[in-house]
């Protein structure tokens, strides 16, 4: 029997799984999420598999998961009560923040409650300044009183983040002896193992996420670990970061603060596999989903990440400036724009009588009205539905049935009447307004960074992103989509192409024309043995370790960096002349100038990636998938607006386009139905990708 590698993404309404087995074989798996308890759908889902494939536990090699744990318990302030121990005259940084806000002109905006209330933030005396120098030397008997204190009021973890303790972590290091000694099994972390970088707020609220959500995801990680060992299921589980790389449970269990936004990011990584495969270079991502849909960009087969982003701000979209919504958290995350607008977005009508769709989602339960599970509004499935575009007796194989009267009977009454247009039409609106809504999430990958989206393919996938993608591509004026196979599950499928990988930094802020290369190489060296030491305890050897180094730089003055990847080997003069050009060409790629050559670049943080790689490829170079088969598809009526109104469409399935089709038609699947447009030309490529081509 083949060993099998499993991949579980959970969604905010379905958990996908995905089975690969060793000789190529692809089994999927499509369950409503279980939004009291996670950890039951990834069970029962596996249970479903095993008996339908004939499988057991011992099968599985290892299980890759993709959680929101993290970001659930920071989005319903369910973390640990945590307290912070911090230098004296900071400890109102986490209110103060970075005084940036996401709307400029609200004057009824309000900040977010810090995670952590005053009174359990509380101060030392001590003082290292941003060279490493002791100035004013931590009193143990002080710092003795402050963990006392906290521990009084029963804190379930401890934060401590002093002043330039990136520089030198001798006085947090004190504090953790002192933690140990009165609490030993109490959570707690230091910023100088969270994020030894300059930028006081950052630090100090990575710290805090990380701490406070420290005992969540143990504590989700270790009964997911029961209900799988009690399930017979006893492979090793990893989990994916929001940077794209994997990392043990313990490892998670340390730095959750990695795993926050580690849900979207196995799709734009399964996005990176293909693109190589493809000899596709440039791709931009659009995964759309029931509650929100993501665009990213893939560069010369590279993802690319953002070194901050923000938990809890609402959609993530636009201008890089517009922050202070969420919490922050500075580690490496792959970079994603983000609107609310998915299968499940509610339609509404607003005080101007405009319709609106999203952010507000009808969610798994109740879910879109068609869903016949006690939903009353309209949502952008029941518009769908309506249309034509999905097959009412075909969502998820069938196991899913919809009630396509009630989708029409809520878009009459809340929809089409109060604005007064017919019910097609009305919902070929809302179809429309959320395109709108997305094409925004991708301009902000691509066109308000410096990148025409025009010299792209688009790569879509999620349950409902090939409904769109073509749509949404004309109006972008993107010429080629590819839809993969099994693309409502290819987040998980994603999963299964990822490595190991564990991000390391450093702030060693030196202007690089000046700087003595010893001390560069000193940097980077010391990271790069970090990554190795972690690694083999993950367990690689050192020739299945490969290390990227990068720089993170900024012309000297000015207050944002940009990131460049930094030389191998020995740093010497004409390295140091590569990084500054390097940053100089990325510079004004991103903001469409550079400064001339007497500018001096500073390099602000060295970092390092160090991946395991192993014995043999993660993916078998051939899949199979086993291709639905039945009887022929009959068409529907489809509408396509008003022009061309309702059209007779033809209904296939991904095996019929083996040879080229001519639009509109449906492409039905147990996961997705992807929309293939008047005009637009669709086919199979030699990987069994759908391949939409649209007239220019």
């Amino acid at each position: 029997m083949s060993q099998f590698r499993v991949g579980v993404d959970i969604g905010g309404t379905f958990t996908d799984i995905v089975f690969l087995g060793a000789d190529g074989k692809v089994v999927t798996k499509k369950v409503s999420s279980t939004v009291d308890d996670y950890a039951r759908a990834i069970v029962d889902g596996l249970a479903e598999v095993y008996e339908e494939q004939q499988l057991a536990g011992a099968d599985i090699a290892e299980l890759l998961h993709g959680t929101t744990v993290g970001s659930n318990a920071i989005l319903e302030a369910k973390g640990a009560r945590t307290g912070l121990i911090t230098t004296e005259g900071f400890r109102d940084i986490l209110e103060i923040r970075t005084l940036r806000m996401p709307r400029l002109y609200d004057l009824q905006w309000e900040k977010p409650m810090p995670l952590i209330e005053r009174y359990l933030r509380r101060t030392v005396k001590e003082r290292v300044d941003s060279e490493g120098n002791v100035k004013d030397a931590l009193d143990p008997a002080e710092a003795e009183r402050v963990v006392q204190t906290l521990l009084d009021e029963k804190v379930e973890a401890i934060a401590v983040c002093l002043l330039n303790a990136y520089a030198n972590p001798v006085h947090e290091r004190a504090i953790a002896e002192i933690i140990r000694a009165k609490a030993p099994d109490l959570p707690f972390c230091i910023s100088f193992d969270v994020l030894p970088e300059m930028k006081e707020y950052e630090r100090t609220s990575t710290t805090v996420i990380n701490t406070y959500i420290m005992p969540i995801v143990k504590g989700y990680l270790e009964s997911l670990r029961r209900e799988l060992d009690s399930s017979g299921t006893a492979a090793p589980l990893l989990l994916m970061q929001s940077n794209g790389g994997l990392m043990t449970s313990e490892a998670a269990t340390r730095l959750p603060a990695n795993i926050v936004e580690s849900g979207p990011a196995g799709g734009v990584v399964g996005a990176q596999a293909l693109s190589r495969k493809l000899d596709m270079p440039d791709l931009i991502t659009f995964d759309m989903g029931g509650t929100t849909a993501k665009a990213s960009l893939i560069e010369k087969t590279e993802v690319t990440r953002s070194l901050e982003y923000q938990v809890g701000g609402g959609i993530m979209i636009g201008s890089r400036l517009m922050t202070g919504g969420g919490y922050t958290l500075k580690v490496p995350a792959i970079d994603l724009a983000e609107v609310g607008a998915g299968g499940g977005s509610i339609i509404t009508i607003d005080a101007g009588g405009s319709m609106q769709v999203g952010p507000q989602s009808a969610g798994a339960f109740p879910g879109p009205v068609c869903y016949d599970q006690g939903g009353t509004e309209p949502t952008v499935t029941d518009a769908n539905v309506v249309l034509g575009y999905i097959n009412p007796t075909h969502l998820v194989g069938g196991a899913l049935t919809l009630n396509p009267e009630k989708s029409r009977q809520v878009l009459e009454e809340k929809v089409a009447k109060p604005v007064g247009l017919e019910v097609a039409h009305a919902a070929y609106g809302a179809h429309q307004i959320a395109a709108s809504n997305m094409i925004r999430a991708i301009k902000a990958v691509s066109s308000e960074r410096g990148r025409d989206p025009r010299r792209y393919a688009m790569l879509a996938f999620g349950g409902n992103g090939p409904l769109f993608a073509a749509g949404m591509a004309k109006a972008l004026r993107m010429t080629r989509i590819v839809i993969p196979p099994s693309p409502g599950l290819f987040s998980s499928f994603g999963l299964l192409y990822a490595d190991v990988e564990h991000h390391y930094s450093r702030t060693v802020r030196r202007v690089l024309r000046d700087s003595d290369p010893a001390l560069l190489n000193a940097a980077w060296q010391e990271l790069e043995d970090q990554a190795r030491e972690q690694l083999a305890v993950d367990g690689f050897s050192d020739g299945q370790m490969r290390f990227r180094r990068a720089a993170n730089m900024h012309y000297k003055g000015q207050i944002f960096e940009l990131t460049v990847p930094a030389p191998d080997g020995v740093i010497d003069a004409a390295a140091v002349a590569t990084l500054e050009e390097a940053f100089g060409q990325e510079h004004e790629v991103t903001y469409g100038h550079r400064a001339g050559p007497e500018e001096p670049v500073e390099l602000v943080n060295a970092m390092v990636v160090g991946q395991g790689i192993p014995h043999r490829p993660r993916v078998p170079d051939r899949l199979i998938n086993e291709a639905a088969v039945g009887d022929k598809l009959p068409p529907r009526q489809a509408y396509f607006g008003p022009e061309a109104g309702w059209i007779e469409t033809p209904v296939i399935r991904r095996a019929d386009l083996t040879s080229a089709h001519i639009g509109p038609c449906i492409v039905e699947e147990y996961d997705a139905t992807c929309l293939v447009p008047p005009e637009a030309t669709a086919s199979l490529d030699s990987y069994g990708n759908i391949v939409i081509k649209l007239k220019d």
